[in-house]
């Protein structure tokens, strides 16, 4: 049967307390929103102006509509952003009961150590004798906690060690996107010197002195997005590194922590040695106010993994309103990215008009003027994608496509003699022919470039990059704050009961010591006979 001394009523208020604590906690309105909640169609936006065309988009705005505590609880309602204080404090408001949660119980905790130990010096055990069932279910129970415990560590350690690992994956790729186009952008910048430079032989000229300024304008334009790109990219990247890291080892120290303070509970109890138990309950009590404190700071982690999310998916509809998110991955100037289209569009144009005037007048050209002794088929001429307008043409018959140009035209070259003529058929000398192919690379290379170009100017680079950490990375990365959440709640539950329990077995074992001695000696008085 069961059976408490009263002596062990204020271990009952204690744990009446600890539970209440914890039904409240369960009961709050803190459950993990789901990553889609608050979606909202793009065209019921309503505040932040109108979308697109340089106006600003509220992203997430449902989902972040919570009341500020720190704002006189008023709602919040300027969507997601990253480095909006106002945004901040109002996740952190949906944290501010587990914060509660931890004053509380270190209060309750306090006063119940008090009232225990005001229990020991005013009412002092008299008699022997203890309750097997009690002591056989608070081992039990004491088991079951500990175990509870270990589990909880091991789940919270396995999620933050994942969630690092795909936060850095992350980042890398966020990193790796930024990356890939101030690479391709200063590709672009190249193939723009070296256009510059592009002529045939003496008699045809470089491109015209209005598009070399162009050039020029452009590439400072340029330089300042590859800038404002990687650096924005990087800063971003380390910041965001440098804080999940640290919750991350914040965490692993708490794990072990917990997990060393679980251990030697138990072992101290089993052993019986009160002072080490009293001293493991005061460490486990004021971990247990940490991690309530830890369980907070990690939904706030998660609503804001949750809500970053929504606003990508969000932002994917409506790739061309500036929004916070360009503080992720920004996207490139607008006007930046128009004019190195335009102006790569320009410069094909030129390069191909450049080549097909060569062909035209000197290489299938029967002038003395401009003869070193050419002869044979005459060269077909270079297809240019662009019409005057700069719009997309198809190549007419007979025309030479930019990928095949450089094969094609090599069918052309003829010998040359010492005095540079040829001396076979042929419409190119090599001279001219490696001159032909380096306008023909520089030409295909812009040409090639127009649909990246194009990306920027619409930000599909961006969204293709949002859309794909929506879809690969946003799951695993509130699946592994939601482990940890679960992780720190069960840790802080067990120990929370476990060191009630610590107290509890440690006393009715010393009882069991108490009680043995005691029928040990009146066996041995009753077994003593004098000698006669």
């Amino acid at each position: 049967m069961l059976r408490f001394t009263s002596n062990s009523n204020p271990y009952f208020i204690l744990i009446f307390f600890s539970i209440v604590l914890f039904s409240a906690e369960s009961s709050s309105p803190l459950t993990i929103p789901e990553i889609g909640d608050g979606v909202i169609p793009w065209n019921d936006w309503t505040s932040g102006g109108k979308v697109g065309n340089g106006k600003t988009m509220v992203l997430a705005k449902e989902r972040t509509c919570r009341k500020d505590i720190f704002n006189h609880f008023q709602r919040y309602d300027g969507g997601w952003n990253i480095s909006n204080t106002r945004y901040v404090t109002s996740a952190i408001s949906t944290a501010v009961p587990f914060f509660g949660a931890a004053v509380v119980w270190f209060v309750i905790f306090v006063l119940s150590l008090s009232l225990i130990c005001l229990c020991y010096c005013c009412f002092p055990v008299k008699g022997y004798g203890y309750s097997k069932s009690a002591y056989a279910l608070s081992l039990i129970l004491l088991i079951i906690f500990t175990v509870a415990a270990i589990a909880g560590s091991v789940f919270l350690y396995t999620g933050q060690g994942n969630l690092l690992g795909s936060t850095s994956d992350t980042l890398d790729f966020v990193v790796s996107q930024a990356e890939l186009t101030t690479q391709s952008l200063k590709n672009v910048s190249g193939y723009f010197d070296i256009s510059k430079q592009i002529g045939l032989g003496a008699n045809v000229a470089l491109l015209p002195s209005d598009i070399q300024v162009g050039i020029d304008h452009v590439k400072i334009q340029i330089k300042t997005a590859i800038t404002t790109l990687s650096k924005q990219t990087a800063e971003n990247s380390d910041k965001i590194r440098q804080g999940i890291g640290r919750m991350g080892l914040a965490l692993m120290i708490v794990a072990a922590a917990m997990l060393c303070v679980a251990f030697l509970g138990f072992f101290f109890s089993v052993l019986g040695l009160r002072f080490f138990v009293y001293f493991m309950v005061i460490v486990g009590g004021i971990l247990v106010a940490v991690t309530f404190i830890l369980c907070g700071g990690f939904l706030f982690l998660h609503n804001v993994i949750g809500d970053t999310c929504v606003a990508m998916d969000e932002w994917v509809l409506n790739p061309t309103a500036h929004t916070a998110l360009d503080e992720i991955l920004p996207c490139v100037d607008n006007a930046t990215a128009q004019e190195s289209l335009i102006r790569s569009r320009n410069v094909t144009y030129s390069l191909v008009n450049l080549v097909q005037m060569f062909i035209s007048d000197v290489a299938n050209g029967n002038t003395l003027i401009y003869a070193y002794n050419q002869s044979g088929p005459l060269m077909p001429l270079l297809c240019n994608p662009f019409a005057a307008d700069l719009t997309f043409r198809n190549c007419a018959a007979g025309e030479v496509t930019l990928e095949n140009a450089i094969n094609v035209l090599k069918n052309y070259t003829c010998k040359v003699s010492s005095s540079g003529s040829c001396i076979t058929p042929g419409r190119m000398t090599p001279m001219i022919y490696a001159q032909m192919a380096a306008a023909v690379n520089v030409t295909y290379g812009l040409y090639r470039y127009g649909p990246f170009l194009q990306e920027l100017v619409d930000c599909t680079f961006v969204r293709k990059a949002f859309t794909k950490i929506s879809n690969n990375y946003c799951p695993g990365l509130r699946r592994f704050t939601e482990w940890i959440y679960i992780g720190l709640v069960v840790v802080t539950v067990a120990v929370m009961l476990s060191l009630i329990f610590w107290i509890i077995f440690e006393r009715e074992k010393r009882h069991r010591r108490r009680t043995k001695r005691y029928i040990s000696s009146v066996i041995n008085k009753n077994s003593y006979k004098p000698v006669q």
